[in-house]
């Protein structure tokens, strides 16, 4: 508990870092459908290039996490989103706008890993599931937050918020960070453990498959979760537009979702029994799926309100599968292992709106042609999924020795 407490400033980082990017990101959107004419098409197109720069940054920013450490990486993404913001808010022109974009999205992509690998440092085999699940809540929370009470700041206080409210929000982080790197200029720990390693929870040793094998089913589902929550995103002022909704009404309704999978990681957080068991990563895809098709094709809202639901659980097992896996497997590795999730998050973000824009330019005459073209590639990554879960051999043997080195024998299988 105290290393915990010692933790506060982290989820204080964190929960500043969700709201901000949440807030900027979501409502830049509906500036660009205002001020420079943007349709479903022109959205998915900037997005699929957003992601694309937030793969390699993740995967840059995990490994310069493990190598330089967390608090040199939270600093250059600070800064780097800082500069992007202020680019952004000085130079109003489309050419300048999506560039500035992209320099905020590097800085972005650096801070997650670190922030993933500070709040994990230093947990033993109990203490590594209650800060991974008070962390979702955290960033959940105020992502959600930052997009339901968004589009009122929006619509309140002007365009220029959407600048000037992050800028704030940096300087605080990196003010804050700054004291926390005086205070902990190392790692944070905890009494040393046994010489054995942590074993992993006993669940791991009861499935035919190694906790290996879970860890990369649980990257290759995420991705594509994030296809779909990307997709959503950014479509979601069209479909503001098509049931007349104001930003303001469109960050109360359409934010339904965000707090469904906020409610998920509080059940994931308390109940563990989905740990290793394959069904639950199942049965989230499979709703994550139906919630996306529903929500973008009905012309009803209660549907629509039905259809967030769905989607929410599944996203946030999904998340909390990949995130979870990746601390729990490897522990000698969380910050590279945190640029991996993220990296693969990044994946996700560009592969479906980049789909989503190809169909629309393709068959501009069908509407909906990202929302099947994109079902149709979440489709395929179900059937992926099951293909690695049924038809890949495992080296695991629930030896002994395996136990001793589940975490270690990631390219086991």
């Amino acid at each position: 508990m105290k290393a915990l407490r010692a933790k506060a400033g982290y989820f204080l980082l964190e929960g500043g870092n969700a709201f901000a990017t949440s807030f900027f990101f979501s409502y830049l959107l509906f500036l660009f459908r205002d001020q420079f004419h943007f349709g479903n098409r022109e959205n998915l197109a900037v997005g699929a290039l957003h992601g694309l720069v937030y793969i390699f940054g993740s995967w840059h920013g995990g490994r310069l996490a493990q190598r330089r450490g967390n608090h040199v990486a939270l600093a250059w993404g600070f800064s780097l989103m800082l500069l992007g913001l202020a680019a952004a808010g000085m130079i109003p022109h489309l050419a300048a706008q999506i560039p500035a974009l992209l320099v905020w999205t590097v800085g972005m992509s650096f801070t997650w890993p670190a922030l993933e690998a500070l709040v994990s440092e230093g947990e033993d085999d109990r203490g590594l599931p209650r800060v991974i699940g008070l962390y979702n809540l955290v960033w959940a929370g105020m992502a959600g937050l930052g997009y339901f009470v968004g589009g009122a700041i929006f619509d309140h206080l002007g365009k220029a918020s959407l600048y000037w409210l992050p800028m704030l929000f940096l300087a605080a982080q990196m003010a804050l960070l700054a004291a926390l790197a005086r205070r902990h200029p190392h790692p944070l720990s905890v009494p040393p453990p046994p010489p054995a390693p942590h074993p992993l929870e006993a669940a791991a040793f009861q499935q035919p498959i190694s906790p290996a094998t879970f860890l990369k089913m649980a990257w290759l589902a995420n991705p594509f979760s994030y296809m779909g929550i990307n997709t959503l995103l950014l479509v979601i002022p069209d479909l503001a537009r098509r049931f007349d909704l104001s930003p303001t009404q469109a960050g109360i309704f359409c934010s339904i979702w965000f707090f469904t999978r906020l409610a998920a990681f509080a059940v994931l957080w308390r109940w563990t029994g989905w740990h290793y068991r394959f069904r639950w990563l199942l049965f989230s895809f499979l709703a994550l799926l139906a919630g996306f098709l529903l929500l973008l094709l009905a012309r009803q809202l209660w549907l629509v309100v039905a259809a967030q639901i769905l989607f929410g659980a599944g996203a946030g097992l999904i998340y909390y599968s990949s995130l979870f896996y990746s601390m729990d497997v490897g522990e000698e590795t969380r910050g590279a292992h945190g640029g991996l999730h993220e990296a693969a998050i990044g994946l996700g973000i560009c592969a479906g709106p980049a789909l989503g824009a190809g169909s629309l330019q393709l068959l501009p005459s069908q509407p909906n042609a990202h929302t099947w073209a994109v079902a149709a590639l979440m489709a395929l990554g179900l059937v992926a999924l099951l293909w690695f879960r049924f038809h890949r051999k495992s080296c695991f043997t629930n030896s002994p020795s395996d136990r001793h080195n589940a975490g270690r024998n990631i390219g086991c299988l």
